[in-house]
């Protein structure tokens, strides 16, 4: 049975989709700027590759490029609820489009969503602390 090696993306411009994903921590190797493709080792066998339109079409004639909303989506997961807020306002800051502000979630994560620079979504997410009065069950303390 095949197995996920790899993910990818199409982008418009490569130096401003890789300077959002080195902001974002992403391990983006020296000269992805400037390269028709890049190759993002994320550990456990993945990667996450980043093709620019021209690339896509050098081997592809009838690809077109996609309108609409985001047809691709990447989450993060945050060391807790705090780094979902800091990260996601240094993005901004940065002046990448923030979508959703944090908020939490009735799923029990704090969450936010940014967009890349071709729109896709890229969710940052921590689990929310466990209430005092409530057990991991869900049962509630008396």
């Amino acid at each position: 049975m095949p197995s996920v090696a790899a993910f990818a993306i199409v982008v418009a411009d490569m130096g401003r989709s890789v300077a959002f994903y080195r902001a974002l921590g992403l391990p983006v190797p020296d000269g992805a700027d400037s390269a028709p493709h890049a190759e993002i080792d994320l550990g456990g066998g993945i990667r996450f590759l980043i093709d620019t339109q021209s690339t896509i079409r050098s081997f592809d004639r009838s690809w077109i490029t996609p309108t609409g909303s985001a047809r691709a989506g990447l989450a993060l997961e945050c060391t807790d609820p705090a780094e979902v807020d800091s990260t996601y306002a240094s993005m901004v800051e940065r002046g990448f489009a923030g979508h959703l502000a944090p908020w939490d979630a009735f799923w029990g994560q704090r969450y936010a969503t940014l967009h890349d620079p071709d729109g896709n979504t890229v969710d940052l997410f921590a689990p929310l602390p466990l209430s005092p009065t409530t057990d991991p069950a869900g049962a509630h303390d008396e």
